[in-house]
């Protein structure tokens, strides 16, 4: 048995009681409505930005899968780090601010960007602040709801971001229809959903300073301390990030069979199933369980991107979409609970550090192998070895992550 804890000494202005159950439960709705706006911003760039790279700075094809390649790969170590530091010193909310601000300001400047590697310098830029923000964001979640409601928080959380997706592509598409061709007005005007998503953040979140992780260990201990099945966990979404190429190949492939202004709305009916599923499907992994969620998004991905691979048509198209909002649903919720459920509480930034880095390292490669093989063999080369790379991942995490063991899994590692 425990020794009985010291007396707390009563709070005072410089260390204030922390919030209620209720309050921190309010965390999860206001993280989401910064979410949301930002990702408002973030997707009316998205549908545009492969045309405005590839036509309008006339760039190659391989110089978008460069620069989608290091956008989501950037900042591994500031990931790790983040999530690391936001353990040791018992913070979360400032890394999310500074991170979010940062994002606002490359938003806004991408308008003003004359040649593909200007972009790629704001892409780098708007990905520091994520890597910066989202591991913290993400042990901020876990700590403001009980262990029998991560699925739903993080369900919660994915619904509103995604209804941002949502809103983003059309806000594009109205303003293509009221401006056709000033691609650089999107971009300008994205700022602003990112600067009210951090009013939301300042304003909002309570995020109390927590207990420092007591830990004297190096960042590499932290990590190796995690424990082998936060290990293969990790490892598995690596593999599935490899045959993940960036989103901008499947745009690509959606305007050879609509034209550009069409695409946006393409791109929102992904976005709308996604919406719709990621809440129900997050209350559904706390009932049943995060691993046949998961290898239901990794074959469901194979399914879309062997569609996409074989059929350009219209309806392929429409139908692979709809089946990608599908897989999206069922997987990013359900990964980030699985990770929560299987890291130690002290450590669980530390943990959503290395596992964003990982799986950002993957898509480096990924987005620029996508690339080259669309440029030199075709579309139907990139989407097929995606293909293949999900359905590895499904086998390694059916070998690795045994259903039969979640229970086992989750007490695992001590904290």
């Amino acid at each position: 048995m425990s020794a009985p804890a010291a007396p707390v000494p009563a709070a005072t202005p410089a260390d204030p009681a922390p919030p209620p159950a209720a309050a921190l439960r309010g965390n999860v709705v206001a993280l989401g409505w910064a979410s949301l706006f930002t990702d408002v911003s973030t997707e009316m760039m998205i549908p545009v930005l492969p045309i405005f790279v590839t036509q309008t700075l006339k760039a190659s094809v391989a110089s978008l899968g460069v620069i989608e390649g290091v956008a989501e790969c950037t900042a591994t170590v500031l990931r790790i780090f983040s999530g690391w530091l936001s353990d040791r010193i018992g913070r979360r909310k400032p890394f999310m601010l500074f991170g979010y601000g940062l994002s606002t300001a490359a938003k806004g400047a991408m308008g003003l960007a004359a040649s593909w590697s200007a972009v790629l310098a704001l892409r780098f830029t708007d990905r520091v602040g994520k890597g910066l923000r989202n591991p913290p964001r993400d042990a901020l979640i876990a700590e403001s709801v009980p262990a029998a409601q991560l699925g739903w928080a993080f369900g919660l959380h994915r619904a509103m971001d995604t209804i941002g997706a949502v809103l983003g592509p059309l806000a594009a598409f109205a303003l293509l229809r009221a401006f056709p061709g000033e691609l650089r007005r999107i971009f300008l005007l994205a700022a602003v959903p990112a600067a009210i998503a951090m009013v939301v953040l300042a304003v909002w979140v309570r995020a109390p300073r927590g207990t420092p992780a007591g830990s004297a260990r190096t960042l590499l201990g932290e990590l190796g301390s995690l424990g082998p099945t936060v290990h293969r966990f990790i490892m598995v979404a690596a593999v599935f990030s490899l045959g993940g190429s960036s989103m901008a190949f499947v745009l690509l492939r959606a305007g050879q069979a609509f034209s550009a202004a069409q695409v946006p709305l393409v791109y929102a009916l992904y976005n709308v199933v996604y919406a719709s599923l990621a809440w129900p499907l997050g209350a559904l992994s706390d009932r049943i369980g995060r691993r046949p969620l998961l290898f239901a998004a990794y074959l469901s991905f194979a399914a879309c991107y062997a569609l996409l691979a074989w059929n350009a048509s219209a309806v392929g198209v429409v139908a692979a979409f709809v089946g990608l909002g599908m897989h999206s649903a069922l997987l990013e919720g359900s990964q980030r609970s699985m990770l929560a459920d299987l890291a130690p509480g002290s450590r669980r930034g530390t943990a959503y550090g290395l596992y964003y880095a990982a799986v950002g390292a993957a898509l480096l490669p990924a987005s620029i192998i996508g690339g080259l093989l669309w440029d030199h063999v075709g579309p139907r080369a990139t989407f097929s070895v995606g293909a293949a790379l999900a359905l590895l991942a499904a086998l390694l995490f059916a070998l690795l992550l045994p259903p039969r063991d979640e229970r086992r899994d989750r007490h695992a590692v001590p904290a």
